[in-house]
């Protein structure tokens, strides 16, 4: 009895803590709940890349995800969806012109030197120093106060820097940005050092200007340029009026289900739906400290759990009130119920946990946060149904024999006689409690 004790209140600290928790930490709501725009993104190919490989996709996801996240905007998701597809959910987002620009950039910077073509006309030529070779990029200003564009090259860019530096003394070099000629400094002199200057020109740039410039530089080129194929824009308005209906649909559904445990099976139905709220803060209280994005199908796998508890529920009780039926007495009849049901739960269980990963991993978006609150809630209601429910009715039914069969939704007539008292002795003594 006395770890009995101790479990409860353990069952108590993990309570409080998960009320705390809940009260402290923000909930982090996805798209669908607190507006914004989902984008999808098509790759294309170009001249130098005539196929959308998986490596291509692969570079271009990462691309994208860094773009996203130097936006500013929590919470945004970059998954690819088919072949060279690439879907984009940003919430909260403020400027949706300017987000689309800035994922749309290809953003290659590249160097180039003059020469001649095939027709004998002066042109620009492809030195292979690009944006790849760049360490970093910041916004600054030269002498005169004007923006500029610092460039700081990794080694190998440093060095390039300096061959091409050196070999163009005295001739003008050519900065372009996404195809269009940005700057075309006189080179004076061999640079050393990997650091160099874009000016924008006699004109200069202007901040905005130069400040994209630098963000993109930052996030990186993209290996193949991406068109916005798709677009679907959801208001917050939509997204509050969601959550008071889930809110609702979720009060609803846990009344109806704690009126029926009570109505059917009595006080242990009383038990059960105290642990389910128990259940329900312990849960909420996780996807806030991992912290877990909740959105629309997120919010339906934790109702969905809470239905998969009361299930666990119901099993144990069913096999408790077998049990008293044979003519084992009531504290026999409730561990062998939980011993019994145990496989049944933990096989239903392990079934559905096997099931949200495969659409966790395979899954679009929606289904990875509906695969992913289901797969928690199915494990944290392991707990309550297998800790929590079998401690509560051992602490309130104790040892002894059940005087009040209705308790249990049972009548006299149906409690068995059969299970003799030496058998009750042995089973008392298999779980370690002494008369």
């Amino acid at each position: 009895m006395k770890n009995k004790i101790l479990m409860f209140w353990m069952i108590v600290i993990i309570a409080i803590i998960s009320i705390a928790t809940i009260i402290m930490k923000p909930t982090k709501l996805g798209l669908d709940l607190v507006g914004g725009s989902r984008l999808t993104l098509e790759a294309e190919t170009t001249k130098d890349i005539s196929k959308i490989t998986p490596d291509v996709m692969d570079r271009l996801k990462v691309a994208i995800e860094t773009r996203v996240n130097k936006l500013g905007v929590a919470e945004t998701v970059v998954q690819q969806v088919g072949e060279k597809r690439l879907l984009v959910e940003i919430p909260n987002v403020t400027d949706l012109k300017q987000a689309k620009a800035f994922l749309g950039e290809t953003a290659q910077l590249e160097f180039k030197k003059p020469g001649k073509g095939k027709d004998g006309s002066e042109i620009w030529l492809d030195t292979g120093l690009t944006g790849r070779d760049l360490s970093k990029s910041t916004l600054t200003t030269d002498s005169a106060g004007r923006w500029v564009v610092g460039l700081e090259f990794n080694s190998k860019g440093a060095k390039k820097f300096a061959d091409l530096t050196s070999a163009l003394v005295g001739k003008d070099m050519a900065i372009f940005f996404d195809g269009q000629m940005v700057s075309a400094p006189r080179v004076n002199e061999a640079i050393y050092g990997g650091n160099a200057q874009i000016s924008g020109g006699d004109a200069g740039f202007e901040y905005a200007e130069a400040k994209k410039m630098v963000d993109l530089l930052n996030a990186g080129a993209l290996p193949v340029p991406a068109q916005i194929i798709e677009e679907n824009t959801v208001g917050p308005t939509l997204g509050a009026d969601s959550i008071a209906k889930s809110k609702f649909a979720g009060i609803i559904g846990l009344g109806l289900v704690m009126l029926f445990m009570i109505a059917y099976y009595r006080l242990p139905g009383l038990i059960a739906d105290i642990a389910l709220c128990i259940y329900s803060l312990i849960l909420f209280a996780l996807f806030k400290a991992i912290p877990v994005t909740l959105t629309l199908a997120g919010i339906a796998g934790f109702i969905l759990s809470i239905g998969m508890a009361v299930d666990a529920n119901i099993l144990i009780f069913e096999r408790t009130k077998e049990e008293l039926r044979a003519g084992r007495n009531l504290f026999t009849a409730i561990n062998a119920g939980f011993d019994r049901a145990f496989t049944s739960i933990f096989d239903s269980n392990m079934t559905t946990i096997i099931t949200c990963t495969i659409l966790y991993f395979l899954g679009t978006s929606v289904v990875k946060g509906f695969a992913l609150t289901l797969a928690i809630g199915v494990m944290v209601s392991m707990f309550s149904a297998i800790t929590i429910t079998k401690n509560f009715m051992h602490l309130i039914f104790g040892t002894g024999e059940l005087k009040y069969p209705a308790l249990f939704g049972l009548s006299k007539d149906e409690i068995g006689t059969s299970y003799t008292a030496t058998e009750t002795k042995r089973e008392k003594a298999r779980f370690g409690v002494l008369d």
